[in-house]
C-alpha cells in the first residue's frame, strides 16, 4: 500500500509518499481501503513536528476516512458484540482515526467505524467524522449544551471562528438543537456566512469586541453572558472567554492557535461558577463512557439523521490526489481555503 508520512518538522513541503506493509488488523479491529481522507488542521501541525501520534498509532498522517472494508479482525468476524451491518466486508463506511487515514489502507479499531450517513456521497464522507465527533463530544458531551426549560430562555453557544471546519459544524448542530449560536469570524464575508449557517450573532473581531457584543446581544434578557464557549484559540482568548461566560457557564477549549500559556484572575470565575475544559480527541481511549468508541456511537445515533435530513450541510471545495497531500496541507495553511479538502485515495 502507499501512504503519506512526514519528515521531521519540515511541513507540508517535506512529506514522503512511500509504499508500506499493508496494515494488519488486530483482533478488533477492521481494514478499510480507503476512497478518500479529509485534511484537517492537526495533519498541518504534525508535517511540522508539532503534534505527534499517541502511543501505537499509525505514523502516517490523517484523523478520518471512508473506503470499504476489506479485513475483519478475529473477535469482529466471530463476536456476538461485533453483529452489525457496516462491520462486514465490502461496506461502505467512515471511520475516526489516531493516524493513517493518508493511506490506501487503514487497521481501524471497530468501535471507530461508521456507516455512511444516508444521502452522502462515499468520498465525501472522508470529511465528516473528525469534525462531527470533535464538536459532537465538546459540545454535548462535555459541555453539555442542552435545553434548561427552567431558564425560559434557550441555550447559548460562543463558537469562536464560525466558517472554519469546526465552527461552521458547530453554528449547524447547535441550531439543529434549538440552540441560539453567536459566532466569530474575521470578515464581512465570512461574518455573512456565519449567519447563513445559522448564527443568531456574527461578529467580526476585527471591527468588534466580542465580549462586549456577547454583553450587549444578551443583556436584554436579565442573563448577560452565554452558557458555553467552543474556544480553538486558548491563551489568547483566555481572559476574554471567561468574561463572557455567564453564571454557570463551560468554556471548552479544543486549540491553541494563540498559545498555551495565560495568566487568569480566578476571582473572575468564583462568583459566576464557572468551569474550564481542556479537551483533545485524538488522544482519547476507545473504549469507556468518554472514548471514540462511545462518541462515535452517540454521533450516528444524534448527528447522522440532521445530515441525511440537510439539516447539517457539508462542504467539500477542494479534492486532492493522495500523492499531492503535501500541496493540500500548503493550501490549508495558507489560509485561503474554505469548507473541507479531500485526499483520493
Amino acid at each position: 500500500m502507499y501512504a503519506i508520512t512526514a519528515r521531521g518538522d519540515s511541513g507540508p513541503a517535506g512529506l514522503a509518499f512511500d509504499e508500506i506493509p499493508d496494515p494488519v488488523p488486530g483482533p478488533d479491529e477492521v481494514v478499510i481501503e480507503t476512497v478518500a481522507s479529509a485534511v484537517n488542521r492537526a495533519d498541518l501541525l504534525q508535517s511540522h513536528g508539532l503534534y505527534p501520534p499517541p502511543d501505537g498509532a499509525p505514523e502516517t498522517i490523517g484523523l478520518e476516512c471512508s473506503g470499504r472494508i476489506v479485513e475483519l479482525g478475529a473477535n469482529v468476524a466471530d463476536g456476538p458484540e461485533w453483529d452489525q451491518p457496516h462491520l462486514a466486508l465490502g461496506a461502505e463506511v467512515c471511520a475516526l482515526l489516531a493516524g493513517g487515514g493518508y493511506a490506501t489502507r487503514v487497521a481501524v479499531p471497530a468501535a471507530q467505524v461508521m456507516p455512511v450517513p444516508d444521502g452522502v456521497p462515499l468520498d465525501e464522507a472522508a470529511s465528516l467524522p473528525e469534525v462531527a465527533c470533535t464538536v459532537w463530544s465538546n459540545l454535548f458531551m462535555t459541555a453539555d449544551l442542552r435545553a434548561r426549560p427552567w431558564t425560559g430562555r434557550k441555550p447559548r453557544l460562543l463558537v469562536h471562528g464560525g466558517t472554519g471546519g469546526i465552527g461552521s459544524f458547530a453554528i449547524q448542530l447547535a441550531a439543529a438543537f434549538d440552540v441560539d449560536v453567536l459566532a466569530t469570524a474575521g470578515s464581512a464575508e465570512k461574518v455573512a456566512r456565519c449567519r447563513e449557517l445559522g448564527a443568531a450573532l456574527a461578529i467580526d473581531y476585527r471591527e468588534s469586541d466580542f465580549v462586549e457584543a456577547v454583553a450587549s446581544w444578551s443583556e436584554p434578557s436579565g442573563e448577560p453572558g452565554v452558557d458555553v464557549i467552543l474556544d480553538v484559540m486558548g491563551a489568547k482568548y483566555l481572559e476574554q472567554n471567561i468574561a463572557a461566560l455567564g453564571e454557570d457557564g463551560r468554556l471548552v477549549i479544543i486549540g491553541m492557535q494563540g498559545g498555551s500559556k495565560a495568566e487568569l484572575d480566578i476571582t473572575s470565575m468564583l462568583g459566576k461558577r464557572t468551569g474550564v475544559f481542556a479537551t483533545n480527541l485524538r488522544r482519547r481511549p476507545v473504549a469507556g463512557t468518554s472514548g471514540k468508541g462511545e462518541i462515535c456511537r452517540q454521533v450516528v445515533e444524534n448527528v447522522w439523521p440532521l445530515i441525511s435530513s440537510g439539516a447539517i450541510r457539508t462542504q467539500v471545495s477542494e479534492r486532492f490526489p493522495l500523492a499531492e497531500a503535501g500541496a493540500a496541507l500548503a493550501r490549508l495553511e495558507s489560509g485561503e481555503s474554505h469548507g473541507k479538502l479531500l485526499l483520493e485515495a
